[in-house]
């Protein structure tokens, strides 16, 4: 197993190397002059110079390369312009929103995706079936900042049993934590429970034609037990697989769900970042959600191993 993590470690770091380029690249990618749009129109040319010069763009490309990596090496990641505050610090300040945001996100549409998609699996063609798979089609169509505005008037204004917005750390009151991320998570993990509830389907489906179901059933064995400890353990390889994919996708679209429910997380800063040109904010999270992207693949590749040893011995 070790031999297999490292084996699979190295595969990512070239991602990552990718990924940091891309990211060292943004200054130079966007058209026009980078410390000109950051300064503002009414910067003098003794401003404009001290920008370069504090950025580093005053310098040849290949040192402006190699001081990238070395600041990275350092776990620097550059100072906000506006923000006057380092780019790590001002990410780290919001990560535990976003992460709680995207995990809660997850476990919503794991637990609902797979039971829908284990319901339309039993009852494959029939009532149920076409119920589930019409809440996954719902799930796939709907633009999520519809769907938050829509939650917004419905349980906050209208009900007033769950706030607007903003956030409630969890150590400092857990059920207020829960009330504040309940209708963003809801938001951001509608589109996923469809994705779930398919896969979960049509895993569910092929594993219950398998023989040695059959053989269960011939057994007498109580349904229930067919289906949760014979079928559906048989059938996790391919959610686990789609449990990595969906929480790059939520990152994404944490982006979002972050602007309308006024969530100080990392996504808003991004957004504002943008909108303000503040390059190095942009930068390093680009570069942070991308290693955090990687980092779950990675780990969701090792359960993929233990779940199935195949994998790891290079079989199967």
């Amino acid at each position: 197993m070790a031999r297999y993590a490292a084996g699979r470690l190295l595969t990512a770091l070239p991602v990552l190397l990718l990924v940091s380029l891309l990211s060292f690249a943004i200054v130079w990618i966007v058209p026009g002059d980078v410390a000109a749009e950051m300064a503002g129109p009414t910067a003098t040319a003794a401003e404009l110079a001290r920008l370069r010069e504090r950025l580093g763009l005053d310098k040849p490309l290949l040192d402006q390369l190699i001081g990238w990596y070395a600041a990275l090496a350092r776990g620097d990641l550059g100072e906000s312009i506006l923000l006057r505050q380092g780019v790590g610090a001002a990410i780290v300040e919001r990560l535990p929103v976003t992460l709680s945001l995207t995990v809660l996100a997850l476990v919503i549409a794991l637990v609902v995706g797979t039971a829908l998609g284990i319901v339309a699996a039993v009852r494959a063609g029939g009532v149920a079936d076409r119920a589930a798979m019409g809440t996954a089609l719902i799930g796939f169509s709907v633009p999520d900042f519809w769907l938050g505005l829509v939650l917004v008037y419905v349980f906050a204004v209208q009900l007033a049993w769950l706030p607007t917005g903003g956030f409630t750390p969890f150590t400092q009151d857990p059920l207020a934590w829960l009330r504040s991320m309940a209708l963003p998570a809801a938001t951001l993990a509608l589109s996923q429970i469809g994705l779930f509830a398919r896969m979960t389907r049509a895993a569910m489906l092929e594993v219950l034609r398998q023989d040695y179901v059959r053989t269960a059933r011939a057994k007498g064995m109580p349904g229930w037990i067919v289906v949760g400890k014979h079928a559906f353990r048989n059938a996790l390889i391919p959610i686990v697989t789609v449990a990595g994919i969906a929480l790059g996708v939520l990152l994404g679209g944490a982006v979002v769900v972050e602007q309308v429910f006024s969530l100080p997380g990392v996504g808003r800063l991004i957004v504002g970042a943008i909108q303000r040109r503040d390059y190095p904010v942009i930068q390093g999270g680009l570069l942070l959600t991308a290693t955090i992207f990687v980092l779950v693949n990675l780990a969701v590749d090792l359960l993929y191993a233990t779940l199935d040893p195949r994998l790891r011995h290079g079989r199967g």
